[in-house]
């Protein structure tokens, strides 16, 4: 929850419940909400999302090399979400850092590639143990921010504007924290009930809400979206990432979660998290043919210009690696560095590939890639 989030807070005083954006928001309702969400309208979004994501987890089983997506579309999504909290870098800051070394970059970029380390670290946990947790929510957050995130236990967290004013409070007290917490475990476990796509609304909702860390909230409440949708066995791999959407509509996103605490209107609140899920399913499972199609495409003209060149497992690497460095060649093909020099700048004569040198570093950049990630 950043400092969009312009939120009046429902809380008791005197037993009369009255809105204060200045006291914290202890009254925050457990979960599940006491109101039927399953409206006829929530239910026919909710086929529609769930239609769109059956077809995204269709193309991704047919993904050769899981690793091109989760390094391709994965860093786009770090650097989307992280600039909804106003964390700002370029995709090729990201790609030629991924190239380098993480240490290399500068300190904006270290951040949004944290995020995709978070992400990757999150993925691998829910595999060992398919449980999201107040444990894993910390770990998630103490990797973005790269120190030991843990819930605040000391009051005075306030979300503000670009005046200074306050306009939301979160609940304060470790052990008030703790305990929504716990019940958003709770809900996230219990079986049956709710559809999974409204249950991840509802989840998003509350976790926002409850803000348990002093950092990270956005960005870890990102993540847990993704980690869901893997627990649920909605996707296989973690390609969906609702953080375009959620900066092209920042506006309402912050209304609809405004109007949540206020007014506990669920329904449209529900019903935008479906339609984000719905669009950018199928976004990305645009997204990923039009990248397969391009790897198609370099792999019939490497056969029909240079046979020898015609290896899946070297396309492949041009595809992982947007900003390729000849060691990469070398290596992973086992060539010697002259080979792996010479292979590159044939591609380049094709029009594949591009080089630039920055510093002492050549970089032979698969431009046409970064164009469908930037579509």
């Amino acid at each position: 929850m950043c400092s969009n989030f312009n939120v009046k807070v429902n809380v008791l005083d005197g037993g009369d419940m009255a809105f204060s954006r200045e006291k914290p928001n202890n009254s925050l309702p457990d979960l599940p909400p006491q109101q039927a969400l399953e409206t006829l309208a929530i239910l026919r979004k909710c086929i529609a999302a769930r239609s769109a994501l059956a077809e995204l987890k269709g193309v991704c089983e047919t993904i050769p090399n899981p690793l091109i997506w989760v390094r391709a579309i994965g860093l786009q999504e770090a650097r989307v979400s992280s600039e909804i909290e106003n964390i700002v870098t370029t995709t090729d800051d990201l790609y030629r850092a991924l190239a380098d070394t993480i240490e290399s970059a500068n300190a904006v970029t270290k951040e949004v590639l944290r995020y995709q380390e978070a992400l990757i670290a999150g993925v691998r946990a829910i595999e060992s143990k398919p449980l999201l947790s107040t444990a894993l929510f910390c770990d998630i957050a103490s990797t973005i921010k790269m120190h030991d995130m843990n819930v605040r236990k000391s009051p005075g967290t306030k979300i503000v504007d670009g005046n200074g004013r306050t306009i939301y409070t979160p609940p304060v007290g470790e052990g008030i924290i703790r305990k929504k917490l716990a019940n958003l475990e709770q809900f996230i476990h219990e079986s049956g009930g709710y559809d999974p796509l409204i249950k991840l609304a509802i989840v998003h909702y509350q976790f926002e809400a409850i803000h348990p860390f002093t950092d990270g909230n956005g960005r870890t409440g990102r993540i847990i979206n993704i980690l869901f949708l893997l627990q649920q066995d909605l996707l296989k791999l973690p390609v969906l990432y609702l953080s375009h959407y959620l900066i092209e509509n920042k506006n309402e996103y912050y209304l609809r979660l405004r109007e949540v605490t206020e007014n506990s209107q669920w329904e449209e609140w529900i019903m935008f998290i479906l339609d984000g899920i719905e669009k950018t399913a199928n976004d990305s499972r645009l997204r990923i043919s039009n990248i397969r199609r391009s790897m198609d495409e370099t792999l019939e003209l490497l056969r029909s210009k240079i046979p020898k060149l015609a290896n899946k497992d070297f396309v492949e690497l041009l595809y992982t690696n947007p900003y390729c460095k000849i060691k990469f060649v070398e290596q992973h093909m086992r060539v010697t560095r002259q080979t792996a020099s010479s292979n590159l700048k044939s591609l380049e004569e094709l029009g594949i590939l591009e080089s630039v040198k920055l510093g002492r570093d050549v970089y032979f950049i698969n431009s046409g890639l970064l164009r469908i990630l930037s579509s």
